[in-house]
């Protein structure tokens, strides 16, 4: 599906298999870990900040669909994918958005389009709120929001990450791929057929790999604030200055992010241009729907106004 619809917008790129994103993974050193993160693509920078338990891959059709006017960093978020941390490394959503201001220095990269999904949302509005000069614009889909998460429908997820058993039963869905599809079907994608063994193999076997990454993949849901939404509530305030233009949508078959938080986004953030709904669609449409996301956020891009150069310098000095 997600290629076929590559060929039509005539942008001269596929999306990734797993072995490109193997081949193409690269690392960076930071204060926070060395974060790993795919690129692809030409023009104006585009990060892309994925939800769990995904990683970088999660955004390959967009990636390929916007080659033709962005270069495209997808990067893996710390506790998640192939990035390599302490033990003792925070993993909290505001760590999470420190670490993305760390690996933009590290990059040279002044000011970005960010676009993200799920838990990978928060982050990307915590990093707006503290960073709005570095933001050409701001694209969110479902995700967490102020005081909405965690959706009820994780608190045993929680749970199972609190007790040490969450590890297990992700090895349990890498083992038996139909029941990790069965599983994703019923709650993040309409068409969990695009979870392939391959694909599947892709997003939990860093999950699994050993160890300290099992427990880096415990702490990353318990990292989560249950009962408090202390740092999504805490940044209000700055969203209600944001004047970065902002789109958003929003699947609206999703079990965890009811589309009013994607209104809260519209009424809250000055910058908000839309709110694009999609039926037919779940929480990780972007992988089974992609051209339900990259259909408005090719328009979009292409009203984004390029900021002066030198701007974010000024800023920083």
């Amino acid at each position: 599906m997600g290629n076929d619809f590559l060929r039509s917008l005539n942008t001269g790129a596929t999306a990734m298999d797993a072995a490109a994103f193997r081949r193409q993974r690269r690392f960076v050193a930071v204060d926070s870990g060395r974060i790993a993160y795919v690129q692809q693509g030409q023009g104006p920078v585009a990060v892309f900040i994925h939800g769990v338990p995904l990683n970088g891959f999660h955004w390959r059709h967009i990636m390929a669909g916007l080659s033709d006017r962005r270069t495209c960093i997808a990067l893996d978020l710390m506790g998640l994918g192939y990035t390599e941390i302490d033990p003792r490394q925070d993993v909290t959503f505001t760590s999470q958005a420190r670490m993305l201001a760390q690996f933009l220095d590290a990059l040279g990269l002044d000011c970005i389009d960010l676009i993200a999904n799920d838990s990978g949302g928060a982050v990307a509005q915590i990093f707006a709120a503290h960073h709005p000069e570095r933001l050409r614009s701001l694209t969110l889909t479902n995700c967490d929001v102020h005081d909405g998460w965690p959706p009820e429908q994780i608190l045993p997820t929680i749970q199972a990450a609190r007790a040490g058993t969450l590890a297990d039963i992700y090895q349990g869905l890498l083992d038996r791929p139909e029941d990790a599809r069965a599983r994703f079907q019923a709650r993040a994608y309409a068409d969990a057929s695009v979870l392939t063994d391959e694909v599947l193999r892709v997003y939990l076997e860093p999950l699994l790999a050993s160890a300290e990454r099992r427990a880096d993949f415990h702490r990353y849901w318990m990292g989560f604030d249950v009962g408090q939404n202390v740092q999504t509530v805490s940044i209000e305030p700055q969203l209600r200055t944001l004047r970065s233009p902002t789109l958003i949508v929003w699947g609206l078959d999703d079990i965890f992010f009811d589309v009013k938080w994607a209104h809260w986004l519209r009424d809250t953030i000055p910058g908000a241009v839309d709110v694009v709904t999609v039926s037919d669609a779940k929480l990780f449409f972007a992988e089974d729907r992609p051209q339900a996301l990259l259909e408005p956020l090719r328009l979009f891009l292409d009203t984004v106004v390029p900021p002066t150069p030198g701007t974010y310098s000024q800023v920083r000095r």
